[in-house]
């Protein structure tokens, strides 16, 4: 009996190991010849087997297409026609909707409509998510097609049917195509305060020195409100310069790719620093990529309290980077991502503001309200029988709406309300 006991633990001993063997086996990497290998003979039974002829590189394409899908939503092949799009795009004028997406839980959203455009002159609103365009439902659309469908000749008319928070059913928004042209930087002065109106729309070549001259010439203003609601971002570099304009010193924004010590850090300079009036930073769920950094590293620099609801969360880094000799092919690759001075990344988290503060009218009291003190019953009175038979007063002429942000507007707005109201604390307490 003994016997036969050790024969059988020296058998399930022998099969134990055998069973470990073939399962370290199992999860051994195949070497890159063999991956390779797979791949082509993957490629080589699609074009022998599928139901329909099809050229090889078509399924190259296809297949490429799907490897960058996979990756994450901004990494993109981009075949012939999309690599002439994309240069068209870069050249700043084109025929679209001024309108900026973005991929969030897999779903096209819109990350903001850019301001005097089409898209936002026809309503479209940050958050919106884009079901279809056209006849054509948005499902498993890459970034890169959703925006090919978006662009076109303009004058042309396309409809975008989006599902929007706090609506019962989705929302078919016609919009007329036209040539885009950004202006970037807009100042005003705010109606009845010493304070500097800055409203950056997008981060493209010329917002540095946009901002620059607007600083400048405001040699009224005690303090600044930079406006970067639905701000989809734009060029790094104009970023840095933004945050330059009121930081002397620091890290402003890094960058790390695979390699966590391969990190490429942009510094504050102090020649390239203007002004230390006291700052408030405007942000929503529509303030993407450099504006959330130029808010984020704005806020880790203690330079300026920022405002409103929690930004995008886009903090990551793309390359176009060429598969063909004569550059007509590439593939726009994620190859890093962004990091705030404190170390904090922003790539799918966003900066949350200092203080929390929704879109809408100011809450304000009823002005047609009988509140009146004993002591002031007679005077208040006696002026309500002059007002019998007055003739109604001429309107006051409204101040110039291009350089003026008016009571009126600041009443609709209550997060710009609270940025004034913050703003003129910081400037009594920087006394």
């Amino acid at each position: 009996m003994k016997k036969f006991i050790t024969l059988s633990l020296l058998t399930f001993t022998l099969i134990t190991n055998l069973n470990a063997n073939e399962a370290q086996n199992e999860e051994e990497e195949p070497t890159r010849f063999e991956s390779l290998s797979k791949l082509t003979k993957v490629l080589g039974t699609v074009e022998k087997y599928y139901v329909d002829e099809i050229q090889l590189n078509e399924i190259v394409n296809k297949a490429l297409k799907g490897l960058m899908q996979e990756l994450d939503a901004h990494s993109s092949f981009l075949d012939k026609k999309s690599s002439k799009e994309m240069s068209i795009q870069t050249k700043g004028e084109f025929g679209g909707l001024g309108i900026t997406v973005g991929m969030r839980d897999k779903a096209l959203t819109v990350i903001s409509p850019i301001d005097g455009t089409p898209a936002y002159d026809a309503g479209i609103e940050s958050s919106d998510i884009i079901l279809k365009i056209d006849d054509k439902a948005t499902l498993n659309m890459t970034l890169d097609e959703a925006v090919s469908l978006m662009r076109g000749k303009p004058g042309t008319d396309i409809v975008l049917t989006v599902v929007r928070e706090g609506e019962s059913k989705p929302l078919p928004i016609k919009i007329t195509r036209d040539i885009i042209k950004i202006q970037s930087v807009f100042a005003k002065k705010i109606e009845n305060e010493d304070l500097l109106y800055l409203r950056v729309s997008s981060f493209d070549s010329k917002v540095v020195s946009g901002m620059t001259d607007a600083i400048n010439q405001a040699d009224y203003a005690k303090g600044i409100i930079l406006d970067l609601r639905n701000n989809p971002g734009g060029l790094l570099s104009q970023a840095i310069g933004a945050v330059d304009i009121f930081v002397d010193e620091g890290v402003i924004v890094s960058q790390k790719g695979r390699d966590v010590n391969d990190e490429e850090k942009f510094d504050a300079t102090v020649t390239g620093t203007l002004t230390n009036l006291p700052v408030v930073v405007l942000v929503n769920g529509g303030s993407a990529s450099a504006s959330e950094i130029v808010s984020g590293a704005l806020q880790d620099h203690k330079r300026a309290v920022v405002v409103g609801e929690k930004t995008f969360g886009k903090g990551s880094v793309q390359a176009v980077l060429p598969i063909s000799d004569d550059r007509s092919e590439n593939i726009k690759l994620t190859i890093a991502k962004y990091y705030l001075p404190s170390g904090r990344t922003i790539q799918a988290t966003g900066v949350t503001p200092d203080i929390i503060a929704h879109d809408g009218e100011v809450a304000k009291a009823d002005d047609n309200a009988f509140q009146i003190k004993e002591a002031d019953l007679k005077k208040h009175l006696e002026g309500e029988l002059e007002k019998i038979g007055d003739k109604p007063e001429a309107n006051e002429e409204k101040a110039d709406d291009k350089t003026i942000v008016t009571v009126e507007k600041i009443e609709e707005d209550n997060q710009l309300n609270t940025g004034i109201n913050i703003l003129k604390s910081l400037i009594i307490m920087s006394k």
